[in-house]
């Protein structure tokens, strides 16, 4: 695996749009936030984009102005502005022999764990599950989440814990880390952008699911065989979950947990790890040390 360079203050740093619709003004704070940091900024023409429809642009100018970034070797990093939907559109029409040749950390996640997927799978390039522009209008940027995403992009050693839960189970694990969205890792099934989970720590996260969704997921998941053979499984946060008329019956992660209690290695649910503030920066493809006991989790490099 690769691991792209990390970056210091003077490198600038990319935004760009490939998915849903930003307005140029909610990135403002994150702009302003990586000045401070000491980075350029070089924002994308698909941040506050013209297109009337969901996307931040065509197919064709937001696969242009991810592919400018990508060719460009004045951009050190990448951060994508938002997630949503459409990524995926335009995944296959990229050209990474730019990139492949002069690797860069990619920033983003939801919508952009497609994204992460082939990376790690085809192009075997470590990026980044961590906090997007938006995530700075939070505490002025300033807060331990962003500020986690500055340490991974300059190559700091990280250290995160959470608080121990009823579902958890005891373990220490040492592995590649990959994941991401459950929904896009259920999209991503069958095709290249596929993770291999054999031997990974793996985690999982989601927002506004229905509650039967995420157990017809997670039972696409296993079917799949994508828990069977992981070194251990971090699930965090599942908001703005939504139920029907007539209850479900089980909440979210008593709906995970069902499924994944078969398993004997380690597990720990309610990382902060999520589409809400608590949303720490994770190198996909690094390795990590996941220890889950009785005082809760720590997750380093």
């Amino acid at each position: 695996m690769i691991i792209p360079n990390p970056i210091k203050p003077g490198d600038t740093i990319g935004i760009v749009c490939p998915a849903g619709f930003m307005p140029a003004e909610k990135a403002r704070r994150c702009i302003q936030t990586l000045k401070k940091w000491g980075y350029h900024v070089l924002e994308g023409k698909t941040l506050g984009g013209s297109s009337k429809n969901y996307f931040s642009g065509t197919d064709e100018e937001r696969l242009q102005d991810l592919q400018l970034m990508l060719d460009n070797p004045d951009v050190k990093a990448i951060i994508c502005g938002r997630g949503g939907y459409g990524t995926t559109r335009i995944l296959d029409q990229i050209n990474w022999n730019a990139f492949e040749k002069n690797p860069k950390w990619i920033v983003g996640f939801s919508d952009l764990t497609i994204l992460h997927g082939f990376m790690h799978e085809q192009l075997q390039i470590a990026s980044i599950h961590g906090p997007m522009a938006g995530a700075f209008n939070q505490d002025e940027g300033i807060n331990r989440y962003t500020l986690s995403l500055k340490h991974v992009l300059e190559g700091s050693l990280t250290c995160y814990t959470s608080a121990p839960h009823i579902f958890d189970t005891p373990g220490i694990a040492n592995a590649q880390l990959i994941g991401g969205n459950l929904c896009l890792m259920a999209h991503a099934l069958g095709s290249n952008a596929a993770y291999q989970t054999a031997g990974k720590i793996l985690f999982l996260e989601d927002v506004g699911e229905q509650l039967y969704n995420i157990d017809r997921m997670m039972l696409q998941l296993k079917r799949a065989g994508v828990f069977n053979n992981l070194k251990g499984l971090i699930i965090g946060g599942f908001t703005d979950n939504r139920d029907t008329d007539r209850p479900f019956g089980k909440n979210a992660y008593e709906i995970i947990g069902e499924h994944v209690n078969e398993y004997n290695y380690p597990k720990c649910f309610g990382f902060p790890v999520s589409h809400e503030k608590e949303n720490l920066a994770l190198a996909i493809g690094a390795i990590y040390k996941l220890k889950i006991d009785k005082l809760g989790t720590e997750l380093s490099n």
